[in-house]
């Protein structure tokens, strides 16, 4: 590269070039809030080197220099979306919202000047078909690259106003750690028929909005403890909406359950709602302590998950399971967090557990992912659709039948009688 290259590069493209610096310099402050401080450094690199390449390119006078400005602008509007914007609504804008408002701006010019470019300089291979392409290209590469942004950028989570006492439910507040020392927070409600779930909540809430399930349990005896997932509610730790740490935070707490005088280790279940019910069926194949899972509105983590759709929707299906897993890809490359197995290995796992899997009847992918867990063990997994029911809706739409089918398999599988 010549000593010239910076004053030429600005002189050539000086709107590309403070996009790209603007973008980089926001990028890599927002990558560095994360609590790893090596997954940070690697993210930071390969941003700089993103934007090193882009400069070049443009540099250069490439024909692909406006393909790598409107790839590179793509994250930067993915990433501006997802925690400008979001954290911005949520009362955050300083400093994160801040800095990814910054990073949406600049990402939304590298994206106009590098599609313009695009299509001029691919022009000259008289490729119509690329041209012509460029724009659904890049809008497919946001719908990639949004997903896994938007999952690992996760606002803070306030408590909502309602509390256990509010249901008339004894609780206390409890603390207790996972194996990495991230510090959970929840409320427990003590056993009073030897038997204890774990009571996890959906994405983007908190241990409040599943008080009316805990409320039904309590009632009949079960000891329950409603949990924050880290990064939401009083939890630490960063949040991650595909529930990647759902494994890590439940085994803590189904320990913190175990250890509670009133409660048999052997009688210890997982109840969750959506990402809590995927997070309850995938800690199962990996905690043997787990003797029974209810999972409502569950349909997959990863990838992996969606093995139904070729099945179900054939070239349809298989193309959206390519979309998937390239999501998931791009999400591992943005969080610390362990990408987990499929929802299948952990059901195949989980020998010594039963599970109860709930959908909602408005919902046909829910129906269709408890049909396909269903179908790797039907001996242990049951499945119940709740008609008219919307996503989680369940107690809510039909309050009887909630109560009589997760308290007969819980009465069932944990071998408790009800308290009245």
């Amino acid at each position: 590269m010549s000593r010239e290259f910076v004053p030429a590069v600005f002189r050539r493209a000086p709107m590309w070039c403070w996009a790209a610096t603007v973008l980089a310099a926001g990028a890599v402050l927002l990558v560095a809030a994360d609590e790893s401080f090596a997954g940070a450094v690697v993210r930071a690199v390969l941003i700089v080197a993103t934007a090193a390449a882009v400069l070049a390119l443009a540099a250069t006078n490439s024909r692909w220099a406006g393909v790598a400005a409107a790839a590179f602008g793509i994250g930067g509007v993915a990433l501006g979306i997802g925690i400008g914007v979001r954290f911005s609504l949520a009362g955050e804008l300083w400093w994160r919202g801040l800095i990814g408002l910054s990073v949406l701006v600049a990402g939304v010019v590298l994206v106009v000047v590098g599609l313009r470019a695009a299509v001029v300089g691919l022009e000259r291979s008289k490729r119509v078909g690329v041209r012509l392409a460029a724009v659904p290209a890049a809008l497919a590469l946001l719908w990639v690259v949004l997903p896994g942004v938007l999952a690992t950028n996760v606002p803070p989570t306030a408590l909502g106003a309602e509390r256990p006492a509010d249901r008339g439910l004894v609780a206390e507040d409890v603390v207790y750690q996972a194996a990495d020392g991230t510090r959970l927070s929840a409320w427990y409600v003590a056993s009073r028929n030897g038997a204890a779930v774990v009571l996890r909540h959906g994405a983007g809430s908190t241990r409040t909005s599943v008080l009316p399930q805990a409320a039904v349990l309590a009632e009949h005896g079960y000891g329950v403890l409603l949990t924050d997932a880290r990064g939401h509610g009083r939890s630490e730790g960063n949040a991650m909406d595909f529930g990647w740490n759902g494994d890590a935070d439940i085994t803590a707490a189904v320990s913190f359950l175990a250890t509670q005088p009133e409660v048999d280790p052997a009688r210890i279940g997982v109840v969750g709602m959506s990402m809590g019910g995927e997070e309850a069926v995938g800690v199962a194949g990996a905690d043997g302590r787990i003797a029974a899972v209810v999972a409502e509105g569950a349909t997959g983590r990863v990838a992996a998950d969606r093995a139904w759709l070729d099945d179900t929707y054939g070239w349809r299906g298989r193309l959206q399971q390519g979309v998937e897993w390239l999501q998931s890809a791009v999400t591992d490359l943005l969080t610390d967090a362990p990408r987990p197995g499929s929802l299948a290995a952990s059901v195949r796992s989980a020998t010594d557990c039963r599970f109860l899997l709930i959908a909602g009847g408005t919902v046909q992918d829910e129906a269709d992912s408890a049909a396909y867990l269903r179908a790797v063990a039907p001996d242990r997994v049951l499945v119940w659709v709740v008609p008219n029911a919307g996503h989680t809706a369940g107690l809510a739409t039909d309050p009887s039948g909630w109560q009589a089918n997760v308290l007969d398999f819980l009465d069932t599988t944990l071998a408790a009688d009800r308290a009245g």
